[in-house]
């Protein structure tokens, strides 16, 4: 009964930055079983972002398998990854009914089955549906609650914690991209991908880890998020204090709700006591409705929540800076992905195989990735230091590197900056944490379902875009330069929305002083 209220529905301390004393802390947040949520989540980044960085191999299997055009061929790992993401919004709903935990198991199942039934494919387009939709759809019902959880159980280190658990798509690229390689060349593409899909039930594994908190946890950190709520006022924006108050005055009739659907239960627990002398066919009548009304009453809870993020009087659309960084969503994940996808493509095409067989460009992308996701969370938890300008500043070099990349030609050039593209693609560890402090925990599930959706449609698009563009003109330079001006226009919303957001406490305060 408490699936759905533990893995998402409280929503304790949004900024672990604002100087607030927390009052007996449980030994679980911040520590105990939270790092066992870190481990679990450390190993869902390895075994579906990991994979999907890894793609660049299978990619060229199936260029050689299917003889098709590279703008249709890159369409299978687009709709992987996109897919994955995409789904983010409708996993809130599974998560908001059905628990974090629940959700990612059925996810595991779903993903390993995607990777078995690829291995038979006889044409791209069934590779469409096996691996782009089923494989897609079962690794976003694990990764979404893998991001979650971690954010549910640290409150001081959350940037450190979401930092160490997405190093697993650094290790995964590295490590897979070798495994697949390996598998690929001692079995071929079909066995590879059936091993592969053997390995993924190990996702089911990760997902009986993400223990949901316990009421005792709820209410203790219910004390911490009230005593702290005074000065996150002052810490985040007008909008988002306008989607908490909202928040707030809508639990009221869910409250109510709650305490009538409670006594109806506590009513049929009397009667089956009372009736215990009875027949044995009302007892087990009773008995199922008690287990359909505590059902129903979980699934309506969570489509509510889950409803009221999206179109109630507290939705998140209502926070301009939150809909400045889906606009940046839209343009941004595109430019990390392409490289990764066509990068063995434009070595060979640069006659730089034989150094990039030695240390795959991909893998220094991948192992850099690691430290820089690590060294961001641990600056953007120091005191002094703004996570939301280090999150910039990331950006920035970021897509600096994609707009010089095409430039450059020699393997020590193009190894310089993927190693630059590999750090500053750390800032995906910060994304979480800067979500949620747009919105709080209690919305975290949703917001982050609706800002991977958005990178998966970067995700979706961006790489058969390459692809196309280099069939028009037998160049991949033009995909870099248009990706990246792509980027560069979504970061400039994210400059513009928090200047107009300063602006408008200052109004208000001046026409109060008038009147």
């Amino acid at each position: 009964m408490y699936a759905s209220r533990e893995d998402i529905g409280y929503d304790f301390g949004d900024d672990s930055k604002v100087g607030s004393k927390p009052i007996k802390p449980n030994p679980n947040i911040d520590g105990g079983w939270a790092w066992m949520i870190v481990f679990s989540s450390f190993l869902v980044h390895i075994l579906i972002m990991g994979s999907q960085m890894a793609l660049g191999v299978l990619n060229m299997e199936w260029l050689e398998e299917f003889n098709q055009s590279r703008g249709l061929t890159a369409w299978v790992s687009s709709l992987s990854m996109g897919i994955t993401l995409i789904v983010g919004p409708f996993i809130g709903l599974f998560i908001s009914m059905c628990g974090c935990r629940l959700t990612a198991i059925i996810g595991g199942i779903l993903n390993a089955l995607g990777w078995i039934l690829s291995a038979y494919a006889s044409s791209v387009h069934y590779l469409f549906l096996t691996f782009g939709v089923t494989a897609g759809i079962g690794s976003g019902m694990v990764y979404l609650p893998a991001v979650v959880m971690v954010g549910q159980y640290f409150q001081k280190r959350r940037a450190l914690a979401q930092g160490l658990s997405t190093t697993g798509t650094g290790f995964g690229a590295f490590l897979m991209t070798a495994l697949l390689k390996y598998l690929c060349t001692e079995f071929g593409w079909r066995n590879a991908m059936f091993i592969q899909g053997a390995i993924s039930l190990n996702l089911c594994v990760c997902g009986a880890l993400m223990r949901p908190l316990s009421p005792k946890d709820l209410s203790e950190k219910s004390v911490v998020r009230s005593n702290s709520e005074d000065n996150q006022a002052k810490a985040l924006s007008h909008s988002t204090e306008t989607i908490k108050s909202n928040g707030v005055l809508g639990e009221e009739p869910e409250k109510k709700e709650e305490a009538t659907n409670e006594e109806v239960l506590e009513s049929a627990q009397h009667i089956e006591i009372g009736g215990s002398s009875g027949s044995g066919r009302n007892m087990y009548g009773l008995r199922l409705l008690k287990t359909v009304s505590q059902l129903t009453l979980t699934v309506r809870k969570g489509f509510a929540l889950w409803y009221s993020s999206y179109f109630g009087a507290a939705s998140l659309f209502t926070n301009r800076v939150f809909v400045a960084f889906i606009i940046w969503a839209l343009f941004a994940y595109s430019s990390f992905v392409i490289p990764f996808i066509h990068l063995p493509e434009i070595v060979k095409q640069y006659n730089l195989s034989r150094q990039d067989n030695v240390f795959p460009l991909t893998s220094i992308i991948a192992i850099v990735h690691i430290f820089g996701k690590v060294i961001l969370g641990i600056i953007s938890d120091l005191p002094c230091i703004s996570t939301w300008n280090v999150f910039l500043m990331a950006n920035f070099t970021l897509v600096t590197c994609i707009l010089t990349l095409p430039l450059i030609q020699t393997y020590v050039g193009l190894a310089v900056v993927c190693a630059l593209i590999g750090f500053s693609s750390g800032y995906f560890s910060l994304m979480p944490v800067v979500t949620e402090d747009l919105v709080g925990t209690k919305h975290l599930a949703n917001a982050y379902g609706i800002i991977i959706c958005a990178n998966g449609i970067s995700a979706l698009f961006g790489p058969p875009f390459a692809g196309w563009i280099y069939d028009i003109t037998q160049k991949y330079d033009f995909s870099f330069y248009i990706a990246g001006l792509l980027y560069m226009v979504g970061i400039i919303f994210l400059l513009i929305q928090p200047c107009i957001q300063k602006k408008q406490p200052r109004q208000k305060s001046t026409e109060e002083a008038q009147v």
